[in-house]
């Protein structure tokens, strides 16, 4: 049984974007909470979904997430959603309405072009969990102003002020309050204002502390390559390919970072004899750690989907890097 369409409909409730390779993407955006006023009904925020057929490239995320709910591999996994999306074809070629449970519906319009209307019974919010939509009766309002001016004037209201023996010692009292509530209002302010003084002074001195444990920190490798000999490369090479990889693109697949120049150059060539060609250093962070990246984009969504692939295939430690 193929629960491709089931696993979907899971991540919606998680992701912005769920990506079907192969033959579209399901995107979700959120919609504040409505009143439709000719039914007086209240509906609760939701996410909308719509359905983009450009999308098409993996990205790995409904793979592993196949993968990992069924305990198969990640290769079962694309052979599953390949066939599902075979399936899918076959039935919309043929003229079929193809309806995704809590998804939605998709079909051909006369002009062949695919069409797709979304399910608006799923509420995929989160944040909304148990709220449901509900109609309230109109609320009428009756005024009664000539009943009530006519009742005035027929039994007018009159306010007789009540007269009170005078107690001066009252007088003196609350005088008293007021003055020892204003000398012990400066010295709570004196006391808050000393309090915050120190502990913006010890959270610099912690800070800096951090820095500087930071600076002289080493970087150990529970598996270090066996030693061989290798030619030194100068600062100046490394500097010139950090300036060229800044004018190559902004998005940067990070390796690892390295106290050592030499290190992150022998890092270099272990990734080029790995096959990433154009693996290079980046430049030093603000921590003085040479920065190692396989690879370089322009492209956000291409530069995502390279780091799903080496964070599944070769490193679960890669991360994105994003310059301005």
């Amino acid at each position: 049984m193929n629960n491709t369409a089931k696993y979907i409909c899971e991540l919606l409730y998680r992701y912005e974007c769920v990506i079907l390779p192969g033959f579209g993407a399901f995107l979700t955006r959120r919609q504040p909470a409505t009143i439709q006023e000719s039914s007086a009904t209240f509906y609760p925020p939701k996410k909308l979904i719509s359905f983009n057929k450009q999308l098409q490239n993996n990205d790995g995320l409904l793979a592993n997430y196949i993968a990992s709910a069924e305990n198969i591999s990640y290769t079962d996994a694309l052979a599953k959603i390949q066939r599902f999306v075979l399936s899918l074809n076959e039935k919309i070629s043929s003229g079929q309405r193809i309806e995704l449970d809590k998804i939605g519906i998709f079909y051909t319009s006369v002009e062949n072009t695919l069409q797709f209307e979304p399910l608006q019974d799923e509420n995929y919010l989160t944040e909304a969990f148990g709220l449901s939509s509900f109609s309230s009766p109109v609320i009428t309002r009756e005024v009664l102003k000539e009943e009530v001016e006519a009742l005035e004037e027929s039994t007018p209201l009159t306010f007789t002020p009540e007269k009170r023996n005078a107690k001066p010692y009252l007088q003196y009292a609350a005088a008293a309050a007021i003055v020892f509530g204003m000398f012990g209002y400066l010295g709570l302010q004196k006391v808050s204002n000393n309090t915050i003084s120190y502990n913006n002074s010890e959270l610099k001195k912690a800070n800096e502390e951090i820095e500087s444990k930071i600076q002289e920190a080493t970087f150990e490798i529970s598996n270090p390559l066996p030693a061989i000999d290798l030619t030194l490369t100068k600062e100046e090479d490394i500097t010139s390919n950090t300036q060229t990889t800044l004018e190559e693109g902004k998005f940067f697949i990070v390796a690892g970072a390295y106290r050592i120049a030499d290190n992150a150059n022998k890092k270099v060539q272990k990734l080029k004899a790995a096959g990433f060609t154009n693996a290079h250093v980046i430049g030093v962070n603000k921590y003085g750690l040479h920065q190692v990246a396989y690879e370089n984009y322009q492209d956000r969504l291409e530069a995502r989907q390279a780091l799903a692939k080496i964070k599944n295939e070769q490193n679960g430690s890669a991360w994105l890097l994003i310059r301005n």
